[in-house]
């Protein structure tokens, strides 16, 4: 049974690892960053990072959140990351066909292009699992809302409860009431979780899952810290990891 306490273990062990020198401040500004060059496909399991022009969010918490989660994953799972790390693509690179999981960061300042539509509906419509992170407040939902709705026309966008298999995919977890990193979450903020089923079929599988109000990136990224409180940051690690079981297994 995997516990927290195995977890707060696991935070211990990452918070004593130098992680590059946690190299700080890559997608820190609000302005337009450019993509990092993309690592060779080696086969091996990748976090794959979408990047999008105009707006440095796609890169916020880029790399430590995916070091960070790459060294607890061979800890509790049969998961071996690639040596090389997380990878960032183009939506419309044809690279992207061979990961099986997409990480979209600050989709409230996301707007995407023609190109890049087609190319995340291509992704998603051939199995690929998109994980959204990293939003808050109507103005930010609206706008992902108007991209989501380019790339999947006829998706609905539904709220999911802690009941979906999702949150028992590998860890069982038993409520949603995460706060969001830092001061928001002190004065309130509370995640929301939705999802976009295969076909709006809710007896298949979710294609797109959607943190709102939530940044699990930014507790993880920063986990290594004490930044954020350890329960809010176990929990962060247990939703990344159940999306990853599930968008490798379904």
């Amino acid at each position: 049974m995997h516990t927290l306490r195995w977890v707060t273990g696991l935070l211990l062990v990452v918070a004593v690892l130098p992680l590059a020198a946690q190299r700080r401040g890559f997608g820190g500004g609000r302005d337009w960053v450019p993509p990092p060059a993309a690592s060779p496909y080696d086969g091996q399991f990748a976090i794959v990072r979408l990047w999008y022009p105009h707006y440095g969010g796609w890169a916020y918490d880029y790399p430590d959140m995916e070091q960070n989660l790459n060294l607890i994953l061979p800890e509790i799972t049969a998961i071996r990351p690639s040596p090389n790390g997380g990878n960032v693509l183009r939506m419309d690179d044809p690279e992207l066909m061979k990961f099986p999981l997409a990480y979209l960061s600050e989709p409230g300042y996301w707007y995407p292009s023609d190109a890049e539509v087609t190319g995340l509906r291509t992704y998603i419509e051939k199995g690929g699992f998109l994980i959204v992170d990293d939003f808050h407040f109507q103005n930010e939902w609206n706008v992902f809302e108007v991209a989501m709705t380019r790339v999947l026309p006829r998706a609905r966008i539904v709220r999911l409860d802690v009941s979906h298999p999702i949150f028992n995919t590998f860890f069982a977890i038993k409520t949603l009431d995460v706060p969001y990193p830092g001061r928001l979450g002190q004065q309130g903020l509370m995640g929301e979780f939705y999802g976009i089923y295969e076909d709006n079929d809710p007896t298949r599988r979710l294609s797109v899952v959607i943190n709102y109000n939530m940044d699990i990136g930014d507790y993880m990224e920063h986990s290594a810290t004490g930044r954020y409180a350890v329960d809010p940051s176990n929990e962060a690690y247990k939703f990344g990891i159940n999306y990853l079981m599930y968008g490798m297994t379904r």
